[in-house]
């Protein structure tokens, strides 16, 4: 009976310990749910700016993992990033700027069709940002894209064009950190 209790105790921990993922200071869970359906860490990285200086971790969670960008891109499925802050030199106003490159550059500089649901999405880091804070940016199928902050729903957009372009700026052709879409992408 020894046994059987100890056999079960560490395969209980040996779960535990794999239910998460290391992402240099952050512990990204192994699986988000959304819309009512279990999506699983495709894969993480860490978005540095001059190669030193850590700003945020990010995992990217699917349905199934997959190295496919432009497919994820694509793909009509309930989708999600989760990004951890990390640094002090991730503000509100550098969050927005950032973002709006990152559609630039999915955009190849194309935003005018997007602007409305670009500048809602900007709004949604109108708030002040700290070290620790967590953003759940999800695509749900029938809803469109759902952003949260530490839990708190922030709004929805609707539409895939702008989707496909919200997702591109971490796995497009310019992301906005190439080793990071790696990391995303399970590479």
């Amino acid at each position: 009976m020894k046994k059987f209790i100890l056999l079960a105790i560490s395969v209980f921990t040996l779960n535990m310990a794999t239910a998460q993922t290391q992402v240099g200071e952050v512990t990204l869970p192994n699986s988000l749910e959304f819309n009512n359906e279990t999506l699983v860490l495709n894969g993480a990285g860490i978005r540095k700016k001059a190669m030193v200086l850590k700003l945020y971790s990010g995992g990217l969670y699917l349905p199934s993992k997959t190295n496919d960008a432009t497919a994820i891109i694509a793909a009509d499925q309930n989708q999600a990033i989760q990004l951890v802050i990390t640094s002090s030199f991730v503000s509100s106003e550098a969050m927005s700027e950032a973002v709006e490159d990152g559609f630039e550059a999915s955009t190849m500089g194309n935003t005018d069709p997007l602007a409305r649901e670009i500048k809602t999405f900007t709004g949604f880091f109108s708030e002040e940002i700290v070290e620790g804070d967590t953003y759940n940016i999800t695509y749900q199928i029938g809803v469109g894209v759902v952003c949260y902050k530490n839990n708190k729903e922030l709004g929805t957009i609707k539409g895939m064009d702008f989707k496909k372009a919200l997702f591109g700026i971490w796995l497009g052709k310019n992301p906005a950190d190439s080793n990071l879409k790696s990391g995303m992408l399970g590479k």
